[in-house]
């Protein structure tokens, strides 16, 4: 009976995980100091002391809106590029170097999610990206 229950718990345990793994094919990772981060479904942003690595958001665009995104994006110190994914591709959007302070906005979606990813060049500083879908 205990191996029964056993084998069950592992089988709940890996269908979980396949279940739940599959939602995004990117993920955060990094090392970062004095980091705040917010994550909404029509707005995202981090700012931190220091950061190295990569950070992902991910927007909701609902039907009926435009799905245009702004963005304000500035570093003290190190560069980083963000990328957008709309359909499964990974797409470029802009960088940012050392001492940067940049605003604009752009047509991303229709409709649908919209995975916005920020990867360091090494190790920044006094950072802060802000991301608005209108």
């Amino acid at each position: 009976m205990k191996r029964r229950i056993t084998c069950t718990l592992v089988l709940f345990t890996l269908l979980s995980a396949f279940c739940l793994g599959g939602c995004s094919s990117y993920v955060s990772s990094g090392v970062g100091t004095i980091m705040i981060s917010n994550n909404l479904s029509d707005s995202a942003s981090v700012s931190f002391d220091s950061f190295e690595g990569t950070k992902v958001f991910t927007l909701k665009n609902k039907n009926g809106t435009r799905g245009e995104v702004s963005y304000h994006a500035k570093l003290g110190s190190g560069s980083a590029t963000v990328y957008y994914d709309v359909n499964g591709t990974k797409t470029e959007w802009f960088k940012v170097e050392e001492g940067d302070e940049l605003e604009a906005s752009q047509i991303l979606s229709d409709e649908g999610k919209i995975y916005i990813i920020v990867e360091t060049d090494g190790k920044c500083e006094d950072g802060r990206f802000e991301f608005n879908l209108e």
